[in-house]
């Protein structure tokens, strides 16, 4: 099993959530994924779970990369994969971290061509993996499967855009107060288990900026640190309204 680099390995104590995205535009928006196999008739169920094959994989392992090429559709049973896009001069995006019930390894989800960007186990994982060509042809079949799979590709688009209309109309840091703001949202008011680089890699930013603006924060009065390493939000109505 090809595995990652050890900054995309680390096991995630903010994400036991429901969550795709965490840059969703506002709280309480984040993409909640449709239950493919959830929503199959029986004969339809038997005939999905007979094509795929359960894959388990650890922290690290890595369910394709980047460039790699495209042959299917990984649906999540158990676990958590983060996915991200390198840019051509080494930086790091992370698109979403992705929980049971999602799937990864759009937008070819009958195969052909190349990954756009690398999914990578951040906890211990199962997945079913769909191979794309069976799957057209099952979907050709089954009507339920058809509609459910665009229903899922519908989710998908939903994400990736509120994901990119954050990153094209909001300055950094703004983005890092959003992403605060939220996560403390989720988690009682503290932002724990995420290094700054991990920041950084869900803004768009660096691992340099982060630290220095997250001291800027603190100096405003608008988070403090945790004895954990984490922050606690002093002012999130405040933090939210960052410009």
């Amino acid at each position: 099993m090809i595995r990652a680099s050890t900054r995309d390995c680390r096991v995630n104590p903010v994400l036991p959530l429901q969550q795709t995205t965490l840059l969703s535009p506002a709280s309480g928006t984040a993409c909640v994924a449709p239950d493919l196999l959830a929503r199959l008739q029986p004969a339809t169920l038997a005939a999905v779970l007979a094509l795929g094959r359960r894959r388990d994989y650890r922290v690290g392992d890595l369910l394709f990369r980047q460039g790699g090429t495209h042959d299917g559709i990984y649906l999540i049973e158990a676990g958590v994969v983060k996915s991200y896009y390198v840019s051509e001069d080494g930086r790091e995006l992370t698109l979403g971290y992705w929980t049971q019930g999602h799937y990864v390894g759009a937008p070819q989800i009958f195969g052909g061509g190349q990954h756009a960007w690398t999914s990578v186990a951040v906890a211990q994982t199962q997945c079913l993996e769909l191979p794309g060509p069976e799957l057209r042809e099952l979907s050709s079949r089954y009507a339920d499967l058809a509609l459910g799979l665009i229903d899922a590709l519908v989710h998908k688009m939903q994400c990736y855009c509120a994901l990119l209309q954050l990153l094209a109309t909001h300055s950094m840091r703004v983005r890092l107060a959003r992403l605060l703001a939220m996560l403390a949202e989720r988690e009682n008011g503290t932002v724990r288990g995420l290094s700054h680089g991990e920041l950084a890699g869900m803004i768009g930013s660096t691992r340099q900026w982060v630290s220095l603006t997250l001291a800027r924060f603190q100096d405003e009065g608008l988070i403090a640190r945790s004895p954990d390493g984490g922050y606690r939000v002093l002012d999130p109505i405040a933090l939210s309204a960052v410009q």
